[in-house]
Order: structure tokens, then sequence, then C-alpha cells
């Protein structure tokens, strides 16, 4: 069962989603999707373009924005930061379990909001990501 969690009243995330949460994400409201889990990170995985194929199908935006390291949250916070305009609202993002996304998001509100909040609204959805602010 997917563990929608959110972070802001236009962006929530959750751990990995399956082809078939697309359906349940547009009946829940949201109009975009960001992916930022590498294809092939894990066995079983569904490939990107599948999940990517169905949310065009039910009339969603998808950006695939995939990172690993710590410098590519940092490099996929600009890029996301840049395209978030032109996203339709809601945003949902994904990853194996979310956290990605939340440091992601965490990096795009630094300096617009206070770190506190920052800390609590991805502490509200179960991730901890005071570090980058210490």
């Amino acid at each position: 069962m997917m563990d929608i969690r959110r972070l802001a009243d236009d962006f929530s995330v959750s751990p990995q989603i399956s082809v078939e949460d697309v359906q349940t994400l547009r009946d829940a409201g949201f109009r975009s999707i960001i992916c930022n889990r590498p294809d092939g990170e894990a066995a079983g995985q569904p490939d990107v373009e599948l999940i990517r194929n169905e949310a065009l199908k039910l009339d969603m935006e998808f950006r695939f924005l995939p990172a690993v390291s710590f410098p590519e949250l940092e490099r996929q916070a600009v890029e996301t930061a840049k395209l978030l305009p032109d996203l339709a609202k809601p945003v949902f993002a994904y990853c194996r379990s979310g956290t990605r996304c939340t440091i992601i998001w965490s990096l795009m509100q630094s300096g617009k909001k206070p770190v506190e909040e920052i800390i609590a609204a991805a502490a509200g959805a179960g991730y901890d990501v005071s570090g980058l602010f210490s």
C-alpha cells in the first residue's frame, strides 16, 4: 500500500510506487509526479517509463530527476526549484524510501522558510533532515 507523506500543501513524497498507484495519486488530486530514483537501483523496481506512461495517460505531468549521492541531491534541488513553478500542483515525488525527495524539498526550502519549520515538516512526514542544517 502506498504511503503518501505530506511536506507542504502542494508537495508530498513517498517510497517507491507501482504503476497501479498512479491512478490512486490522480484520484487523490495529484497533478504531477517526480521520480528521484534511478532506474535499476533494485531488483523488482518498476521501470520509470512504465510509471511515466501511466501518468501521461492520466493527464499528469511527469519528471525524471534521479539522484543517488549528496552532490546530486543538491543539483536536483536546484533543478526541481526551476521546474516546480511550471508543474501542475499538487506535486508528488518518490524514491526508494522518500528520503531523497524529502532532502531535495528541504534544500529547496532553505532560505525561504525558517530551518525549524523545514525540519518540523520533514519530521511530521517521518524524515529527519536536521543533519542538513547543523
